[in-house]
């Protein structure tokens, strides 16, 4: 998939373009049905199928007080709608300057900038544009206008609620990780980047890559078994979310630590997904690092068993 950062890189020449435009956050089923749409209208058409989506949560600008965690990193995001199979993603860098463009305005910019575009494909509830100015019904209107085919997709069902990003983050919160598998139609994982931390683990024998995941929504504190996949490669593990309460801290934070069972290499900034197998058990004060120590070696040995 060829990722472009202003529509005029796209460069089409003959073909028409169909696009699908979203925020994606999760590319859960209602996404990927979307992203469906322009795909098949594209081999119909024989055009070149486009992914329209922006680089950070538009209310990061819009609204900043109100930026729900996401469900996926930006390298996560575009992994996923890579498998998917359109032929070219368009990242949008939304930034003040874009936020204030009026949804008409930003439509007619992608028309002059694609040439003829054969089909616009969104969610039937999506708004865009400075004050959400536009909405399925302004699409259709400027469709009709511009000679465009506009999709506007109602919601995918499960358990007889409409399939989103919000109910993904609820599920998450909750635990329930298999549900939120089933609506996002993959396996849930959580990814970032390995900072380095205090070597805390390294000093009790479990050394630990801590994750930078500012920003996403996790699942409940706790251990978990996991699959952490590196640059291609999948290794076991065993995953803590959580405050470390064994530790004398006046100012303890939350940290996602993973140990790779049977790995010893250096993992600073490279970046780590990890698919969630089974929660081992709820996050626990300690008497002693003794005691700490004696329950991680339990917990690996538990992971290994279960594996």
């Amino acid at each position: 998939m060829n990722i472009i950062h202003a529509a005029s890189e796209l460069k089409p020449g003959p073909r028409k373009v169909c696009m699908a435009i979203g925020v994606f956050d999760g590319v859960h089923l209602g996404h990927q049905q979307v992203i469906r749409q322009t795909i098949g209208d594209a081999r119909q058409h024989e055009a070149v199928a486009l992914v329209i989506t922006f680089d950070r949560h538009p209310n990061t600008v819009v609204a900043p007080d109100r930026v729900p965690p996401l469900i996926y990193s930006l390298p996560q995001k575009l992994r996923s709608l890579e498998s998917l199979g359109s032929d070219a993603l368009l990242l949008i860098n939304f930034d003040k300057p874009f936020s204030e463009q009026t949804g008409e305005g930003f439509i007619r910019g992608l028309a002059h900038e694609l040439g003829h575009i054969q089909s616009l494909c969104v969610g039937s509830v999506f708004t865009f544009g400075h004050q959400r100015s536009g909405n399925v019904a302004l699409l259709r209107t400027l469709g009709a206008e511009l000679n465009i085919t506009v999709h506007g997709l109602a919601a995918v069902s499960l358990d007889g609620k409409a399939v989103s990003s919000t109910r993904i983050r609820e599920a998450i919160r909750g635990g329930k990780l298999d549900f939120a598998t089933q609506m996002l139609g993959r396996a849930y994982s959580l990814a970032g980047h390995v900072v380095r931390g205090d070597q805390f683990g390294r000093q009790l024998g479990f050394p630990t890559a801590n994750l930078e995941v500012s920003g996403l929504m996790l699942p409940p504190n706790g251990v978990y078994i996991v699959q952490a996949t590196m640059q291609g490669e999948t290794h076991r593990g065993v995953l803590n979310i959580g405050y470390r309460p064994t530790l004398q801290n006046s100012a303890p934070q939350l940290r996602v630590e993973v140990h790779l069972l049977d790995f010893g290499d250096d993992l600073y900034g490279k970046e780590l997904e990890v698919t969630f197998v089974e929660k081992l058990r709820e996050e626990q004060k300690f008497s002693s690092t003794e005691a700490l120590t004696d329950q991680i070696a339990r917990d690996i040995a538990e992971a290994r068993l279960r594996f």
